[in-house]
């Protein structure tokens, strides 16, 4: 249990969370970018198979991201993002549902720690519920999907490092 300022004890926020982290080789700019353009979103977001349709983005505080994941088997997901913290090339925080005032939209926290050369990436996400973040873990396969993700970001920051994906690759708008 969390004891706030005043002595009272809270409720933590670990049956609510999940967590997944990777160690990325490449330099933390260059992996904190691939969040700032739709050009680079558009190429890795999401997990394997899928692909991203964005209606419209802006990257900045207050800024959203309306887009559309297709599965691999043709479902269609509608996405929001609205952005609600960024600190280059450190911290960027979210609020994602499927639309604007999504009662269960969740909160997502993703810190990039430079190690050597490296980037450690972590994405937390906070669930109003222990009972929406099980059913996004079972239903969804939260966990599996975010490593994924974030094995796609690697592929794809490696790529542009290494000259064999262009920076300005055009963006799926």
């Amino acid at each position: 249990m969390e004891t706030s300022e005043s002595g009272e004890q809270q409720g933590s926020t670990a049956d609510r969370a999940v967590a997944v982290s990777r160690v990325i080789d490449a330099p933390r700019e260059l992996v904190f970018e691939a969040f700032t353009a739709v050009r680079h979103l558009s190429q890795w977001w999401g997990p394997d198979g899928f692909t991203t349709t964005t209606r419209s983005f802006e990257f900045r505080v207050g800024g959203v991201w309306e887009f559309e994941m297709h599965g691999p088997d043709g479902t269609d997901y509608p996405e929001w993002i609205s952005w609600t913290e960024i600190t280059p090339p450190a911290r960027i925080a979210m609020l994602h549902g499927e639309y604007r005032d999504d009662p269960n939209a969740f909160e997502s926290v993703l810190t990039f720690e430079p190690d050597g050369d490296l980037t450690r990436i972590e994405m937390r996400t906070l669930f109003r519920t222990k009972q929406l973040r099980d059913e996004a873990v079972e239903k969804f396969g939260a966990i599996e999907g975010g490593r994924q993700t974030l094995g796609n970001l690697a592929e794809y920051v490696a790529a542009v490092a290494s000259g064999g994906a262009p920076a300005d690759a055009p963006n799926a708008v």
